[in-house]
């Protein structure tokens, strides 16, 4: 008898250089995993629960494309900054909807932003995408498609999604581009959530609120 694998979500931006490297990284899971994909508007999820990204924060900005390049390096992983961050990606998070969210589209999403240094924000490459996935452009403005994105972005707010990459298994959250080890140790024992340190940590009051 052929045993079902669990169904699986990952909740994933293109504007996001941790949802690149968490991608490159999900075939290790197929034999574990149906996994679903699901773009989402990264600042819809900001915007819902009152937080800054990361490149919106000059420091922090810095750090991040700093370490992402030396993390990168030392993984020997295709990796070069678009020519301006942060830019717009509903057009790409569009192409990725329109191209049925096949794996092979996402990543091929993802290489033209991640590898090659080139202007995300250029309509052109939008285009050029849509035309090697075999999409008219012109369907990245259907109101269904439109609809689409929206209704992932807030399926995923309700879920609890706060941040991408983040993967979704039996309700719990996986968030981040270093998270998939944790959900192997999750398949790899249901249970773990439910030990006695897990569960003050989920539990644990909050001591002082910022004002």
């Amino acid at each position: 008898m052929t045993t079902l694998l669990p169904e699986a979500d990952w909740y994933f931006d293109f504007i996001s250089p941790y949802a690149y490297f968490s991608a490159l990284q999900l075939e290790k899971l197929s034999t574990r995993v149906r996994l679903r994909y699901h773009p989402v508007l990264f600042a819809g999820l900001l915007n819902h629960w009152g937080q800054k990204g990361p490149a919106e924060i000059s420091a922090k900005r810095e750090w991040t494309y700093r370490w992402c390049t030396w993390w990168a390096q030392q993984h020997n992983i295709p990796f070069y900054l678009p020519a301006a961050h942060p830019f717009n990606p509903i057009s790409f998070l569009r192409l990725a909807l329109a191209a049925g969210c096949e794996p092979a589209a996402i990543q091929t999403i993802f290489n033209a932003i991640w590898t090659t240094g080139g202007d995300a924000g250029d309509p052109a490459l939008v285009i050029n995408l849509a035309h090697r996935l075999n999409i008219d452009p012109a369907r990245l403005q259907e109101r269904i498609i439109k609809d689409e994105l929206r209704a992932q972005t807030d399926q995923a707010i309700a879920n609890g999604v706060f941040g991408v990459p983040t993967f979704r298994l039996h309700d719990q959250l996986f968030w981040g581009a270093d998270s998939i080890d944790f959900v192997f140790a999750y398949l790899d024992d249901p249970m773990l959530f439910d030990s006695p340190e897990m569960r003050r940590a989920s539990a644990i009051p909050i001591g002082k609120a910022r004002t």
